[in-house]
């Protein structure tokens, strides 16, 4: 038995690869769930009316899917040019700091139609930044980008726990480590009364539109994507590698670091440590679902909110751990690499 690289991959084969490793994932995590004890189908019941069963549940997983599906993109558009970047985490929460500064001090009192776009420009120039560096470290050292995007999270974090303790305290929060809250100008309008759902769902349908058109239309996207599938092959055809690159870590970055203001402006109203379980992680797994289709990222960031809201009510209600749904994500990640693996080649005798 041996494997045989396709000649072409079969365009029927790469759109059911996500349903496949989703599949497989939750019969993985049925199992896991039968050995706990519980009852398989009403365990799975309950994650889809604890994500879909109200209208509070609704607008829950849609809130928990707005970061999702940002950090999902940022992930995405980088390993498109095989910039592999990992540090979303952090730079989530530099665009998350940046934010709490710039609001209750430079843009303090602005009136929202003006303070808000300019917020979320804050929030993801700082993400930018933080990834620029690493990307420097490659162009001009040669330094792998997996390792220095991924110790800067603990950096960013680092950094950010620094700030909420010293300059940036809330002197209101009874010595509780979080930052000034944000200016009440700066609090991102809701889409459904008496919800946490916000404008920021808007914006990140729209942004995952404009991404798959920049990256099917463009000439940005073309030498984006030339970058990724071959860079010498890319630089002796005349594409300038490090502009190009440039440019894909500012729009990674920075779709990273909107994601962390989004998430102050629009949930939170202050920065602390605790403000991402995962976002920036789960946002290579939203990825990876998604086969780095920006339109695909939108689906995999609602599959993975409704794993994330749905498993609390089931754990609440079966007394089934709630970590069932970092399993389920992740085993929905290693299935997907191996259906992406069998795109890619064939079984021969």
């Amino acid at each position: 038995m041996r494997f045989e690289r396709r000649a072409e991959r079969p365009a029927l084969l790469i759109l059911l690869a996500p349903l496949i490793a989703v599949t497989v994932a939750l019969l993985l995590s049925g199992g896991l769930i039968a050995m706990a004890g519980a009852p398989v189908l009403d365990a799975f019941g309950r994650i889809a009316s604890g994500a879909f069963g109200s209208r509070l549940a609704i607008t829950e997983t849609l809130t928990r899917a707005i970061p999702l599906i940002l950090t999902g993109l940022a992930a995405a558009v980088a390993f498109r040019a095989r910039l592999w970047n990992i540090g979303a985490e952090g730079q989530f929460y530099m665009g998350a700091i940046a934010v709490a500064a710039a609001s209750g001090t430079a843009f303090a009192g602005l009136p929202a139609v003006v303070q808000i776009p300019l917020l979320f420009l804050t929030g993801a120039m700082a993400g930018a930044v933080l990834l620029l560096i690493p990307l420097w470290l490659r162009l001009r050292f040669g330094v792998d980008e997996v390792v220095t995007t991924l110790l800067l999270n603990f950096v960013a974090i680092l950094l950010v726990s620094m700030l909420i303790d010293t300059v940036l305290k809330d002197p209101m929060a009874f010595g509780w480590p979080q930052s000034i809250p944000v200016d009440d100008n700066a609090t991102l309008p809701a889409l459904v009364a008496r919800s946490r759902l916000h404008i920021g769902l808007i914006v990140a349908l729209g942004l995952a539109v404009l991404i798959q058109w920049v990256q099917a239309r463009t000439v940005f996207g073309m030498r984006a994507r030339a970058a990724g599938l071959n860079p010498a092959g890319a630089a002796f055809a005349g594409v300038p590698l490090g502009r190009t690159l440039v440019g894909v870590a500012m729009i990674s970055g920075g779709l990273a670091g909107l994601a962390g203001a989004m998430e102050v402006m629009g949930v939170m109203g202050y920065v602390n440590t605790e403000l991402s379980p995962g976002y920036g992680y789960s946002g290579i797994v939203v990825a990876m679902l998604a086969n780095l289709s920006p339109l695909g990222v939108v689906l995999a960031a609602l599959f993975t909110a409704t794993m994330f809201v749905g498993a609390d009510a089931m754990s609440r209600a079966l007394a089934v751990p709630s970590y069932i749904a970092d399993v389920t994500v992740s085993l929905a990640l290693l299935s997907m690499l191996v259906a992406l693996f069998f795109t890619q080649y064939r079984i021969r005798r």
